[in-house]
């Protein structure tokens, strides 16, 4: 346990540590207006106070993810740990820092937009494409899932049916009303009983004296999955998540001062580690070890450990909190989704968002290829979301180092970071089952060359930046000269 405990400890020394280093280097400007007083319109770009915007922050980051996706990377043993903890202050609060903070210098632009600024016109058609598709995807997966979860607990008469139908029209209202009127109230209220579970879930383990077995550095995992790179993608939302990106612009559009950036961007994403990492502990915990939890995984999968851990724990109450927030997680990050995606294709093709009318224009299609979608069976295609996710936060990192070199400052904060991530990528995609299905003695090696080719291509890019600095500064020397 004092392994757990330690873990915690860094976690919140790490956002008042790194995070502020982050901060200072980033340079905020308390005095430059934000988004949200510069354009406020009462629909998208609405101030709210910071606090507020911390909790929405962390219910459309969270989902499923720091509950489902760290229970299963907690197959790895403590190992998991490890990534949780130093994967989540040194790569996954940077990214959501960034993609926030660039946001709020951009007029609240979407995280395509900001991409296609630094990395180019290419990479942003590209990213349009891929941001829209991720989005439909996971609105679409966070439609159905919780569906059945509630017919499941209702009488027969409301069916699968009855709760897709009342989800949809929560995701409609949701995607097309002012933030503050439905999202705002609701969001902060889910958020405290998110919170609530994983510290009463946390305290349950140190009073009842809960031991973790195994060690940080022996791979448990029942089926002797290898830890690289199948750990890094298993807990993504726990550790560092591209999705992320697609969910700060909206709060971007929020906040009503830079000083407030590293509260609720790094902040929500330190919280969020500190969830997930709860949460791996309590499952291998609880059902010491990862033999354990595989066979408690195997019954009923990451809901049915939840909802075990969390009545042998909290009692009754601590059930129900548990099915709630089984439910109020996926919701509260599949309605951002399809709002995300209705504002990324307004910023795509410069559709102003004030009119009702116009919102409807993006969102009504949008839903409706939600809902055809959702008869599909997303078993197979929803395996490649998680190496997609991770792979967007890896070009939003990249767009971040470009940032950081076009305005010369300190790049290697975000430019580590990248290139583990673009290592973790490629290496995954080749070895994974839903990729090229090569042997880790293969996959290992060219995940490293093209990682290397990545990074080769990006030095020279810099290199060319401060040649064609000295250049321009011998110029002016010679015309002043002349």
């Amino acid at each position: 346990m004092a392994l757990f405990l330690l873990s915690i400890v860094l976690l919140v020394v790490g956002y008042f540590v790194y995070g502020k280093f982050v901060e200072k280097i980033f340079g905020i400007d308390t005095e430059r207006p934000t988004p949200a007083v510069a354009l406020e319109d009462g629909v998208d770009y609405a101030p709210m106070e910071w606090k507020k915007i911390f909790l929405i922050q962390l219910l459309n980051i969270a989902g499923l993810g720091p509950i489902f996706g760290a229970i299963s990377g907690a197959l790895f043993g403590p190992a998991a740990f490890l990534w949780i903890v130093f994967g989540c202050i040194f790569a996954g609060a940077v990214h959501d820092f960034f993609s926030g903070m660039l946001s709020v210098r951009h007029n609240g632009a979407s995280v395509s937009e900001i991409v296609g600024i630094y990395l180019g016109d290419g990479v942003r058609q590209l990213m349009r494409v891929f941001s829209v598709v991720l989005l439909i995807l996971v609105g679409t997966v966070f439609m159905t899932g919780p569906a059945k979860l509630l017919a499941s607990l209702t009488p027969e008469t409301l069916d699968t049916n009855f709760w897709l139908v009342v989800i949809i029209i929560y995701y409609f209202l949701a995607t097309i009303l002012p933030i503050d009127k439905l999202i705002g109230r609701l969001y902060p209220l889910f958020g405290a009983v998110l919170l609530i579970m994983a510290v009463g879930i946390g305290g349950g383990l140190i009073i009842k004296g809960y031991t973790i077995p195994g060690s940080v550095f022996v791979n448990a995992h029942p089926k002797g999955l290898p830890i690289w790179s199948l750990l890094f993608v298993t807990i993504a939302c726990g550790a560092i998540s591209g999705f992320h990106a697609t969910q700060s612009p909206m709060m971007a559009r929020c906040i009503t001062n830079e000083k407030y950036g590293r509260r609720v961007f790094y902040g929500a994403m330190i919280a969020e580690g500190i969830i997930a990492l709860i949460w791996a502990a309590a499952a291998i915990a609880f059902f010491n070890g990862s033999e354990g939890l595989a066979a408690a995984m195997a019954k009923g999968g990451q809901g049915a450990v939840v909802h075990t851990v969390s009545t042998s724990m909290l009692g009754v109450v601590g059930g129900v909190l548990a099915v709630l927030g089984v439910i109020a997680c996926p919701i509260t990050s599949g309605d951002t989704a399809f709002r995300s995606a209705r504002l990324t294709i307004a910023d795509a093709f410069n559709i102003e968002q004030k009119s009702l009318v116009k919102r409807l224009y993006i969102a009504v299609p949008l839903l409706a290829i939600g809902v055809g979608l959702s008869r599909i069976d997303f078993n197979i295609v929803w395996r490649y979301f998680a190496w997609s996710n991770q792979t967007l936060a890896m070009i939003m990192l990249w767009a971040a180092s470009a940032y950081m070199v076009k305005f010369n400052k300190p790049h290697w904060v975000t430019t580590i970071p990248a290139v583990f991530m673009t290592a973790v990528s490629a290496t995954y995609i080749l070895q994974a089952p839903e990729g090229f299905k090569l042997s880790t003695t293969l996959a290992y090696p060219v995940g490293i060359v093209i990682t290397a080719a990545v990074f080769a291509l990006f030095m020279l890019r810099i290199a060319k930046k401060q040649h064609d600095n000295v250049k321009g500064i011998h110029n002016g020397s010679s015309s002043k000269l002349n």
